[in-house]
């Protein structure tokens, strides 16, 4: 019976999805052998090209895909790379005059370049001097017409911290020393020549290592923006359907999350002042750009790794794999301090790739309860949510004296801005909660969809929750372990 349509945001996803699931469907066929050679021809498989010039030029792409499906470049330490294939070259113009130029008489824009890089033709219309133009953008913000865009490539400005440029092919490039693995060049690159490594084989070999949990027992931790994905199933369906891979138990990053804000707030009341540690993407920008603030950075784990340090100390032999929105979490596995609790990482749209590869269909299956966090726990997934529950964990302790005064940052940009003040001495906030994506978690860019109903589905699959952050974690021995 054939699979149900998935819904993607685009087109670029949905082939990331099938190129996937093909990878996943030979690997537990043990044929990965013959992938590279097979796999193209099956995803390209007419004789008119739909998405390039060619067919054979959309098969090469598709093989670059499976060697990032395969685990990419080993040398290259970051997890996101270029596809130089699939790379279009988009034209980098800088600020350019449109049509819009209405040739006024005012001239704001050559009264506010810096450089002197604007002039006129005879009909007042204006134009820019590239030999001299610096890319300030002052003259785009004055013009009343809006007549002075920006022609930036996609990748480059969707990515917040500059890390991406382009190479003497005119390719796009990546700067590791200033990436933080977000991902947002990966969902919003048009021709998806970004993508981020895969560790699907890594997963297939833990599922079928486990001998259906008998050599040790593999633990799925989910993280609670999956209560936002998978729209065509109950999340209970989605549940039973991760356990039909073979996964023994699913557990809740919420209730690391839990765990989580119950150390923060300890750690917050304290030192005076904290910063999130929850967001690797955030953690990596806090290294790489104010190293001095790392000491106000939570020395708490994520609560993925807090969660699943609970599960190896319960029991040592296990295997944990999260599941989650985060491509940036991939790096985060490869810690020193991390790698010891997390065996490997999944996205959702990995997940669902792995789903299809056993033609699974999670609308036809029972729905298994998932009731192990709290509200607080499960709202770490949105923007505001750690904050929230810090402040909860502070409530629940007593401590009704102590004020936290909170900055939320919705996105590496607003991140910037508070990590700023606070290295010159200049915020007045005693914590900072930093999200890498737009949104939170619900925006990582390994979800499968990035409705802005998202939001009300975590906070509708929060209250659902029947306990406080300390009764989850206490009841967390009984009922886990």
């Amino acid at each position: 019976m054939p699979l149900k349509t998935r819904k993607f945001d685009t087109k670029v996803q949905h082939l990331k999805y099938k190129v996937l699931r093909e990878v996943a469907r030979y690997a537990f066929e043990d044929k990965l052998d013959r992938a590279a050679l097979e796999i193209p021809s099956q995803i390209v498989s007419g004789k008119e090209a739909t998405m390039r010039c060619c067919i054979y030029k959309e098969r090469a792409i598709v093989g670059e895909r499976i060697r990032m499906a395969f685990g990419g470049d080993k040398e290259n330490p970051n997890v996101i790379e270029v596809l130089d294939i699939a790379c279009d070259e988009c034209p980098v113009g800088g600020y350019e005059v449109t049509d819009s130029c209405r040739g006024c008489i005012a001239h704001r824009c050559e009264d506010v370049c810096p450089v002197g890089a604007i002039s006129f033709d005879k009909h007042q219309k204006a134009h820019i001097d590239k030999e001299k133009c610096v890319n300030c953008g002052k003259c785009a913000g004055v013009c009343p017409y809006s007549a002075i865009a920006n022609r930036k490539r996609p990748c480059e400005a969707a990515c917040k911290v500059g890390a991406i440029g382009k190479d003497e092919q005119q390719f796009a490039h990546i700067d590791n020393s200033k990436c933080i693995s977000c991902g947002a060049c990966v969902y919003q690159c048009p021709f998806g020549a970004i993508m981020d490594k895969s560790y699907l084989l890594e997963v297939i070999d833990l599922i079928r290592g486990s001998q259906q949990n008998t050599k040790y027992k593999l633990y799925a931790v989910v993280a609670p923006s999956i209560s936002s994905q998978f729209s065509y199933a109950k999340l209970g369906q989605v549940i039973s359907a991760i356990k039909a891979l073979g996964f023994y138990k699913v557990v809740e990053a919420a209730l690391g999350a839990d765990m989580v804000a119950m150390a923060e707030s300890k750690e917050l009341m304290e030192k005076g002042f904290l910063t999130t540690s929850c967001c690797p993407a955030f953690v990596t920008y806090v290294r790489k750009n104010f190293p001095e603030l790392l000491e106000h950075v939570s020395h708490n784990l994520s609560p993925m790794a807090a969660i699943s340090q609970r599960i190896k100390e319960a029991d040592p032999e296990a295997k944990v794999v999260f599941i989650g929105p985060c491509t940036a979490k991939k790096l985060e596995v490869r810690q020193e301090r991390v790698r010891p609790y997390v065996d490997s990482v999944l996205t959702f749209e990995e997940l669902q790739a792995l789903i299809d590869s056993r033609n699974i269909d999670p609308s036809e299956l029972a729905e298994e309860k998932l009731d192990n966090a709290s509200y607080y726990g499960r709202i770490f997934a949105r923007s505001c949510g750690v904050t929230d529950a810090v402040r909860e964990a502070i409530r629940e302790q007593g401590a009704s004296e102590f004020h936290i005064d909170p900055v939320t940052c919705d996105g590496i940009e607003q991140c910037h801005k508070a990590l700023l003040r606070a290295s010159k001495g200049r915020l007045q906030n005693n914590f900072i909660e930093g999200m890498a994506c737009i949104g939170g978690c619900i925006g990582g860019a390994g979800c499968l969809t990035h409705d802005p109903r998202n939001k009300e589905q975590v906070d509708k699959f929060g209250r659902e929750a029947e306990r406080t952050i300390s009764e989850a974690t206490q009841a967390m021995e009984e009922e886990l372990f």
